[in-house]
């Protein structure tokens, strides 16, 4: 291995341990399971919980994209991930309503903020035609976060000795110490950026929607999120309502849609260095239309798992795919489209809440019918993607 080459994996180090900390904003989906059932919340009032933690990416993403023409990609970044690790303190010192809503603001602020600053940030490191796949590995790492979060928190509910006394809470300081071991890192890690954008304001950011493949690419990202937190919430309760687990049983129905999420972003690393994105995305899309079809017509639980597993690995790619799609289109506004594209991770407000009373009304059926008009979407996004 050359010095280049040494120095190149040396900066890119840091930066994935920055994805395996965006990873952290998972959690909530396992989290609002156990607020509800701490609390005796319903599907509309927990849901509140992931919605809230995706309202701030509307709030914050575009602003966002100029405080990075401001001070830096890295340094955005670093603020990122200070408010992460503030808002995973928070739980250590009480379960309330109140705090688990501070909380969680906190959160997802930091995830807005690290979102759109750490992908740009990347491609100060990898550009080209290797970026979309970069981006995928990103989101491998980011992955393995998504789907240890389950299996911690079901660890401190279940072992109440080495928790001490937070029971399934503990999964909060375990990433916080992640957080600051990547504050430290990425800080030390010298990383030339690219010459900051021209400075822009938020009215020109918003303009760029209306360039008609951006805006298509605005609501891609709205409905990946939202399939994506849909299920992370809504596979548990299936399992609970069809075949009668407990939630602590029911909670490896998250874990098995972030293991096969994580098995897909691996994969996808290699694939798309040899199959167009197009192609694999209309891969990707099929598999999860198979699986909502599944999810509504049968209650067999191996039928379930299959579903959430195709979920799991059709959703792995869309966001790198989009995102990097979008990059390509406007490359002298990265920073611009970047916070629009995270905003856009706003459907995981929007999905949830609409989730949360169709289920309420009809069941968990409801919640999978609100899931199936954003996969719908993107094979309409798919088959408006050039070959």
């Amino acid at each position: 291995m050359t010095a280049k080459q040494q120095m190149k994996y040396g900066r890119l180090i840091p930066v994935m341990l920055c994805f395996f900390a965006m990873g952290f904003v998972d959690l909530v989906g396992i989290a609002s399971n156990y607020v509800k059932a701490d609390l005796a919340l319903t599907d509309a009032q927990a849901n509140i919980f992931p919605s809230l933690v995706f309202f701030w990416f509307l709030i914050f993403s575009v602003p966002t994209g100029m405080l990075m023409n401001r001070i830096g990609r890295k340094r955005t970044v670093l603020l990122s991930l200070a408010v992460t690790a503030v808002s995973l303190m928070l739980p250590l010192f009480g379960d309330g309503y109140g705090l688990m809503l501070c909380s969680f603001s906190l959160l997802g602020i930091g995830n807005a903020l690290m979102q759109t600053s750490l992908n740009p940030l990347l491609s100060n490191i990898i550009s080209g035609d290797k970026l979309a796949s970069s981006l995928t590995f990103g989101q491998f790492v980011k992955a393995i976060a998504s789907f240890l979060a389950p299996y911690i928190a079901m660890w401190g509910a279940t072992q109440a000795m080495p928790t001490f006394g937070l029971g399934w809470r503990v999964l909060f300081p375990v990433y916080m110490v992640v957080a600051i071991i990547a504050i430290v890192w990425l800080s030390s890690t010298p990383i030339d950026e690219e010459k900051p954008d021209k400075a822009s304001g938020l009215v020109n950011c918003l303009k760029l929607l209306g360039t008609p493949f951006i805006l298509l690419c605005f609501i891609g990202i709205m409905c990946h999120v939202g399939i994506d937190v849909g299920t992370n919430t809504t596979a548990p309760k299936l399992l609970m309502e069809r075949v009668g687990l407990t939630l602590e049983e029911a909670g490896f129905a998250t874990s098995l849609y972030f293991i096969f999420r994580t098995a897909g972003c691996l994969l996808g690393t290699f694939i798309l260095q040899h199959l167009s994105a197009r192609r694999f995305l209309a891969v990707s899309v099929v598999c999860m239309l198979v699986a909502m079809v599944g999810l509504l017509v049968s209650e067999a639980h191996y039928v379930i798992y299959v579903c959430i597993a195709l979920i799991g690995f059709g959703n792995s790619n869309v966001f790198p795919i989009i995102f990097a799609q979008a990059l390509t289109m406007v490359p002298d506004k990265k920073n611009e489209v970047s916070g629009l594209m995270i905003m856009g991770l706003f459907g995981g407000t929007v999905f949830p809440l609409l989730m949360g009373v169709a289920s309420d009304a009809v069941g968990q059926n409801g919640a999978v019918a609100v899931m199936s008009v954003g996969v719908i979407y993107l094979i309409i996004y798919t088959l408006r993607l050039k070959k």
